[in-house]
């Protein structure tokens, strides 16, 4: 039985890894930075109401944080529960050449 079925099922979607790739290249970002970005560069051209809807998915398997400053709700990355796949399944040790 899987213990974190949130996390691959946040992973388990194209749009959301590419939100995972914008706060990782930019921490800090507001839904309207976010969603811009993602036009601009991935060609994205999503509502701002369907991009709230994958970051809560991804806020529920604890991808994301989020810390309110007056009108504007900043967006980061939070890889912890990444930590806990590559801890499930860490890499062999790699022996000498």
């Amino acid at each position: 039985m899987d213990d974190d079925p949130a996390l691959y099922r946040a992973l388990s979607d194209a749009t959301r890894r590419l939100i995972l790739d914008e706060l990782a290249g930019r921490d800090r970002q507001t839904l309207f930075e976010l969603c811009a970005r993602l036009a601009g560069r991935h060609g994205i051209t999503s509502t701002r109401q369907a991009i709230s809807q994958h970051l809560d998915v991804l806020a529920d398997a604890g991808l994301i944080r989020t810390e309110r400053s007056g009108r504007y709700r900043f967006l980061s990355l939070d890889t912890t529960p990444l930590r806990r796949i590559s801890a499930r399944w860490p890499a062999p040790e790699e022996g000498p050449p």
